[in-house]
């Protein structure tokens, strides 16, 4: 029997703060709506980021966590990335939710983003983000397109795994925690 999710924090040299294990038990809670693993290929593909993103909101919300709730501009989640003219935010991007009081960005992933390189565009952008001190990044554990499968939350694993065994390549963040559901 496997642990379900599967998580990672890096660096791999640091514990895990406390807060991580109460994400990993929201996930864990959602298992039954957002689990990759049992699911065949038609059931897997209704697994959007939105709707992965809906069924976590409450666990993430008790946690402290502002978090996207639909399309329109309101229900977005903007964090500033430069300011321009007489302080105004002059570039923000828009993410899934924020932790204000622990500076937790949190990107989720589905579908597309999995076999799309999504991770290196949520690393890049969440790493320009102001007030980020950690990134929190939620990976399918397995993704299926037609006859394709792909480890996804495994892929990502390796890719935080070089970026912090090469040291080429420093992200600005104390922790990312990266959880494969």
């Amino acid at each position: 029997m496997s642990l379900y999710p599967r998580w990672s924090y890096f660096p791999r040299n640091e514990r895990a703060p406390q807060w991580a294990e109460q994400v990993v038990e929201a996930v864990r809670a959602a298992r039954g709506q957002i689990d990759t693993e049992p699911l065949p290929a038609s059931a897997a593909d209704r697994l959007t980021s939105d709707v992965v993103l809906a069924h976590l909101r409450p666990g993430l919300e008790s946690l402290g966590f502002s978090v996207e709730t639909g399309k329109k501009a309101s229900e977005k989640i903007r964090r500033p990335v430069l300011f321009g003219d007489n302080g105004a935010a002059a570039v923000n991007y828009e993410i899934d939710a924020f932790h204000d009081e622990l500076g937790i960005a949190v990107e989720v992933e589905a579908g597309r983003g999995a076999m799309g390189n999504a991770d290196y565009r949520d690393i890049v952008r969440t790493s320009l983000l102001l007030d980020a001190r950690y990134m929190l990044l939620l990976m399918p554990g397995t993704y299926r397109y037609g006859s394709t499968q792909k480890d996804a939350y495994g892929s990502t694993r390796d890719l935080l795994s070089a970026i912090y065994a090469s040291q080429r390549l420093r992200l600005p963040f104390e922790g990312v925690l990266l959880i494969g559901y």
